[in-house]
């Protein structure tokens, strides 16, 4: 790659820095243009890339940039990683994206998994006390475990923001990333004769002010980004449903949870009067199991401005929502919202913006920081083969284009699932204010009645219904992009979701290999065998990947070709009987959808660019063909 800014003077954390200050030009910028700024400040400092915010967004963007070889510099205004562990599913979807850097091993280690400890999601009055109900969750039904084994080599588990961050961070570092806590950005200038971004960034431990110039501004700054602010990116807001209150405590639970394995455990009690603070909440597994997330959801007469809990008030609570007299000590307290908000686009020029900055939501079915993760990993392979010359800067009007209706998704995803919870709190009798009515509506659940009988069936559809939230597959690995990114020119119909996917599209994955679509999980092994490899580890690594199989040896031969012509990195493997790779279960042929002949194209990000059902006539046709789509696909040819 072509040096960022020639005839640089030195160099500072492994960037450029001119040294000099005052008026001396900068990176191409007149002192008249420099003198413009608001504030003149002596350092300054140069990268191709620089990341604000460290979080699961910003700090997969630098894993997966440094994957590429790039270096760059990543700051955030907070003092560290996560201090509290907010996000904790983490689904397939992004598992996949972090082990095609190598950290899915170490990350499953560090997490806690399967029904050991996330077999069941409860409904209960509380932790010690009676259960109303629970619902297998996260791929542990019986009867859903052999959609999620086929749909990806991962496997979800719970993994608390508190140790995925520091995970990130430490790989972005060692892949070269600079990482600056406690540094906020300011401000930012897009000078688009220069193609310089410059920033203003203030270092909040000694309120020194300098500048880091860069190519490409990256906003992984959370719900109150300052990239997006500035930007001025226009956003769809919803009416938020409310605050909620985090309340972190370590307890020993251990004496309770062998009869109640699950991480996610609300608590109502209708029959019982409760602080407007307070009126439900869930009690998630943080640590198995001593330590514990207590969330607390407000009533509607709930005025936070005017009374703030204390920390015994807090106690109690805590205290009666275990159920018995273990000891538990609050960690932490803090608040947030049930957002509902997502912007309309994620970029402009070259200010890229990503996670929570561009989609906030409420953390149901489980979906933030995972989508941060694949918006980091759709948006780095771009830039990167743009920065490298293997690709126009077209290509980089494709994330946009591609994440923004999948964030618009999760964030309507998200908020219907908490709407959803309504039926079952109306069920139990919670919604009513007099503590009579609800006493009531309870007695009523458990009668022998006409009443009793129809308010039992709304509970157990209610419970029911919640499995689009705690066994929502097809939300997580349903993505489907469309656009320059994508080849469906040779595709005689339009994509609709097959099979049970288009029973219930939130509910169920169908895989499949129609251009957009996720690549297919197959395990794959040698005639003679070794160890199984998947389709997921063989594609990916920065590389287009063409699959094949018997007769398809034209389109293979057409990759070497391309790859050598274009400099672009083309993997080819043959799948089939006594080819490069065996189809051992026969899974692939039942989903790559096209004949053995034909040729499945896969981007680096390991969706479907483009497929064809057969070898054409001649090896010469095939290399045009190829030659067209990838040609396409990165912007040198128009679509």
């Amino acid at each position: 790659m072509a040096p960022f800014l020639s005839n640089s003077p030195k160099m500072v954390d492994g960037t450029r820095s001119n040294g000099t200050g005052g008026d001396t030009a900068i990176g191409g910028m007149s002192s008249s243009a420099q003198a413009s700024h608001s504030v003149q400040i002596q350092d300054a400092v140069d990268t191709e890339f620089l990341i604000v915010g460290a979080g699961p967004a910003g700090a997969a963007l630098a894993c997966f940039l440094g994957s590429h070889g790039f270096k760059g510099i990543m700051i955030s205004s907070a003092s560290g990683t996560a201090n509290t562990p907010r996000a904790h599913i983490t689904n397939m979807a992004a598992l996949e994206c972090l082990r095609d850097i190598g950290l899915y091993e170490e990350l499953e280690r560090l997490g806690s998994t399967g029904e050991e400890h996330m077999q069941h999601t409860r409904w209960c009055h509380s932790m010690a006390g009676e259960e109303y109900a629970r619902i297998h969750s996260w791929g542990n039904d019986p009867r859903r475990k052999g959609e999620y084994k086929l749909a990806s080599p991962c496997e979800p588990f719970d993994l608390p923001q508190t140790v995925l961050e520091p995970v990130l961070v430490r790989h972005a570092a060692l892949k070269g990333f600079k990482c600056r806590f406690d540094t906020e950005l300011v401000s930012f200038v897009d000078d688009a004769k220069t193609g310089l971004i410059t920033t203003t960034i203030r270092d909040n431990v000694s309120n020194h002010e300098y500048q880091i110039r860069t190519r490409y501004l990256f906003g992984a700054d959370g719900a109150r980004s300052q990239v997006v602010k500035q930007l001025n990116l226009p956003l769809v807001v919803q009416p938020d449903q409310g605050i909620a209150i985090n309340v972190l405590v370590k307890t020993d639970l251990s004496h309770l949870v062998k009869n109640r394995k699950g991480n996610l455990h609300w608590v109502m009690q209708p029959d019982r009067e409760h602080p407007h603070f307070g009126w439900m909440g869930i009690v998630r597994m943080v640590k198995p199991w001593n330590e514990w997330m207590f969330i607390l959801f407000p009533d509607r007469d709930y005025d936070r401005s005017q009374s703030k809990p204390s920390k015994e008030e807090y106690q109690k609570r805590v205290r009666e929502f275990i159920g018995d007299d273990t000891p538990a000590e609050i960690l932490d307290v803090s608040t947030w919202y049930i957002n509902e908000i997502v912007a309309e686009e994620y970029s402009k020029g070259n200010v890229f913006c990503l996670g929570d900055a561009v989609h906030r939501h409420p953390p149901l079915n489980g979906l933030g920081s995972n989508t941060c993760i694949q918006d980091a990993f759709n948006l780095a392979w771009k830039v990167a083969y743009v920065c490298k010359g293997l690709a126009l800067p077209s290509l980089l009007s494709t994330y946009s284009m591609e994440r923004q209706p999948v964030g618009h998704s999760i964030i309507t995803r998200a908020n219907q699932a908490y709407r959803d919870h309504h039926h079952v709190w109306e069920a139990l009798g919670m919604l009513p204010k007099d503590l009579s009515a609800r006493k009531e509506i309870l007695q009523e659940l458990k009668s022998a009645t006409p009443e009793g009988s129809k308010r039992r069936r709304a509970f157990y559809a209610a419970i029911k219904h919640t499995s689009h939230e705690f066994h929502g597959l097809g939300i997580e690995m349903n993505q489907h992009y469309e656009g320059q990114g994508i080849y469906i020119v040779d595709e005689p119909h339009p994509y609709v979701p097959l099979g049970r996917a288009a029973e219930d599209i939130v509910l169920y994955h169908e895989p499949n290999t129609y251009p957009g679509s996720r690549l297919p999980h197959v395990w794959l092994n040698k005639a003679t065998p070794e160890e199984p490899i998947s389709t997921i580890d063989l594609a990916g690594h920065g590389s287009f990947t063409l699959f094949t199989g018997i007769g398809g040896g034209a389109w293979s031969k057409a990759a070497e070709n391309i790859a050598e012509k274009l400099k672009v990195p083309i993997q080819a493997y043959s799948i089939g009987f006594g080819q490069d790779w065996e189809d051992v279960y026969l899974e692939w042929e039942s989903v790559r959808g096209v004949e053995e002949s034909g040729a499945v194209l896969v981007r680096p990000d390991r969706f479907v660019a483009w497929r064809a059902s057969e070898v054409l006539y001649e090896t010469k046709a095939c290399e045009a063909k190829l030659l067209t789509v990838v040609q396409t696909i990165l912007g040198h040819v128009d679509p």
